[in-house]
């Protein structure tokens, strides 16, 4: 007797994420892990103080659906500190678990199935799965190496009457691209002729580099009541398990994340939220320490990779590196990448796995380096192998 499929039609148009597979890889074969976004050192101790002091205050039960008070009192301040951009955190937060909830919960509050979602591409492998589930229709626009610009003709022509909300994500993963303001202007003309929603994942939004400055898309005119502005702690502040993330939108498109939110997860862990606005209220310097510290790592990495024969895009921001293969190697990406990880104990992430399906292959790898001095030393011996 045959048994039926016991997929469902959405979870068949996706596979499972090719970052965190490439990390089990990595485990497997005992290599030097520089695909999964994830630091290798320490958190800061102010926030890990803070979550202990949490949970020996007995702050183990949930807190409010939407985010504990000052946890949502420390956004605010945050927002208007740094950005200018005021908030009111009664009606316009909603604190998640991470920033992947809040992506989905944002697309499942305000798509409808058969709307359109545009998406630039590459992409974080989450976006495009995110808008299948929501049953909405992804359409793409190409970010152009080696500056990772975007035509504005090609945009302009991915805006039709069915097109619900379009994602930016900046600085972007994973090629490091920093939105310009000409370039967001251009986003939020479109966003205003057409009446649609913009989602912004800023989570990367303190690592930069080079003086690059990072704007927010809600800061611009006619902006701030359309544009969900989707953030978290955890790049920021070293703590990606922890799964603190936060929606900023106008109240009414606030009351449907809370709901969907609400039914998704119920809330987030409510001592990491406590630790997580102490560590907010740190020293403006924690900012700059942090991007100075990155740059770095970043500066190391280029500067092996391009000696092993890389092609390398310099990022603006966040903490990945795309690397062309192709002087090196005629392997689709795919399989350099598992080349490099089963053969020289390298774990990378292949191009591919941030573009559309059935694009041409990319010719190229992603690292990160969010990582110790002595990790990226290990990956360093391991690249001159090549």
């Amino acid at each position: 007797m045959s048994i039926k499929n016991r997929e469902s039609i959405k979870a068949q148009l996706f596979g499972e994420s090719v970052i965190r597979g490439m990390t089990r890889l990595c485990r497997e074969y005992d290599g030097v892990n520089l695909s999964q976004g994830f630091p290798d050192f320490p958190a800061p101790e102010l926030i890990k103080e803070a979550a202990c002091k949490a949970v020996m205050a007995d702050v183990n039960q949930y807190a409010i659906t939407w985010g504990s008070a000052s946890l949502r009192a420390a956004i605010v301040k945050k927002m208007r500190d740094f950005y200018d951009l005021e908030i009111d955190g009664e009606t316009e937060i909603t604190v998640t678990c991470g920033a992947t909830e809040a992506m989905i919960s944002a697309l499942l509050a305000v798509v409808n199935p058969g709307d359109e979602v545009i998406i630039f591409a590459p992409f974080y492998e989450n976006y495009g799965p995110d808008a299948i589930i929501c049953g909405a229709v992804p359409r793409y626009v190409q970010l152009n190496a080696p500056d990772w610009s975007f035509d504005r003709a090609e945009l302009e022509a991915a805006f039709t009457e069915k097109t619900r909300a379009i994602i930016i994500n900046t600085p972007h993963n994973p090629t490091g691209k920093v939105f310009s303001r000409a370039e967001l202007e251009v986003i939020a003309e479109l966003c205003c002729q057409h009446d649609v929603l913009a989602i912004t994942d800023e989570i990367y939004e303190h690592i930069l580099y080079d003086g690059t400055q990072h704007l927010p898309l809600a800061t611009l005119p006619g902006m701030a009541e359309r544009t969900i502005t989707i953030n978290g702690i955890s790049k920021t502040y070293s703590v990606t398990g922890w799964r603190i993330g936060y929606c900023l939108a106008a109240p009414e498109i606030t009351a449907g994340i809370r709901k969907i939110h609400d039914f998704l997860t119920v809330g987030a862990p409510a001592p990491l939220q406590e630790a997580a606005a102490v560590m907010m209220g740190c020293d403006d310097n924690y900012y700059f320490d942090l991007a100075n510290f990155y740059q770095h790592k970043r500066d190391f990495l280029l500067e092996v990779l391009t000696a092993a024969g890389f092609r390398c895009q310099v990022p603006q921001g966040a903490y990945y590196i795309m690397a062309d293969f192709r002087n090196l190697s005629e392997l689709g990406d795919l399989d350099f990448a598992h080349y490099l990880v089963k053969e020289k104990g390298l774990a990378n992430v292949p191009g591919s796995s941030f573009l559309p399906p059935g694009e041409p292959d990319s010719g190229q790898v992603r690292f990160c380096f969010c990582k110790t001095d002595a990790t990226l030393q290990a990956a360093a011996k391991r690249l001159h192998q090549l």
